[in-house]
């Protein structure tokens, strides 16, 4: 027994000191440069991990101040799972709970963030598309339109589809940018800039089991008094139209 908990003693110095050598320190009885090659080994890959996820993010830092953000993550954050494309998730958990912002980080890093992250999870989703109960012809303004559960609607306060290098706001946008991220049929990830109209129109279908377009459009018309119904209805069927020949919509649901 003393001797099993030596060794796991001894593997958790090992992995403190892996995660955080400038606080912790190594094992007793195994030489430095064996274990730098550890040190050096792990943290690569993580930091790599996350340059090649989160490249626009990346390249609004300089060297020593992304390595850092890396190093605080990899050295803090405790991760909730051994899957190695889970990480980018886990580093926007760590953004959003434990991040600490730098006089170097910009307002919008969680956002823009978040963004790239789910390009990344749609990119690698298993999920399947299922057309059973969905007739893919039926009319989507009379129906209840099915959204493909590779499409995402999102919100963001900053325009996150366009920043760069060169764009860089810092201050968010007078109105909430929609975006739906989405993957299509050859498998590549694709966003559509809708706006807040389109965004309430399926949020609205979303939360309401069997609601018809046309329905979920006079509400939003009776929000919209000094626009004409049958206006906002001929054009949110229009979109919705739109939306079903990129395929984020998948038809409507069948009748049971």
């Amino acid at each position: 027994m003393p001797e099993k908990q030596d060794f796991k003693s001894t593997q958790f110095e090992f992995a403190a000191h892996i995660r955080n050598p400038d606080i912790n320190a190594a094992p007793n009885g195994i030489e430095d440069r064996r274990m730098g090659i550890y040190r050096e080994l792990f943290f690569n890959n993580i930091e790599g991990f996350l340059s090649s996820s989160f490249p626009v993010l990346r390249s609004l830092y300089n060297e020593e101040q992304w390595l850092e953000l890396a190093r605080s993550f990899y050295a803090l954050h405790r991760c909730q799972t051994p899957y190695f494309l889970e990480i980018s998730r886990e580093f926007i958990d760590y953004l959003q709970s434990e991040h600490e912002m730098r006089d170097c980080d910009l307002p919008f890093m969680f956002e823009l963030a978040h963004y790239e992250w789910a390009e990344l999870a749609l990119h690698v989703s298993e999920q399947e598309v299922d057309l059973t109960d969905v007739d893919a012809e039926g009319d989507l303004l009379e129906g209840h339109p099915v959204m493909s559960p590779l499409a995402w609607l999102l919100t963001y306060q900053y325009p996150v589809h366009r920043i760069s290098e060169e764009f860089q706001p810092d201050k968010p946008s007078a109105e909430p940018g929609c975006i739906i991220v989405y993957r299509d049929g050859d498998d590549d990830v694709q966003f559509s800039e809708v706006n807040v109209i389109t965004a309430k129109l399926l949020q609205l279908i979303d939360n309401n089991d069997n609601m018809s377009s046309r329905t979920a459009l006079e509400m939003i018309a009776e929000e919209l008094p000094n626009l004409n119904q049958e206006a906002v209805i001929t054009g949110g069927k229009d979109i919705l139209e739109g939306l079903r020949d990129k395929g984020i919509i998948l038809g409507i649901q069948k009748s049971s």
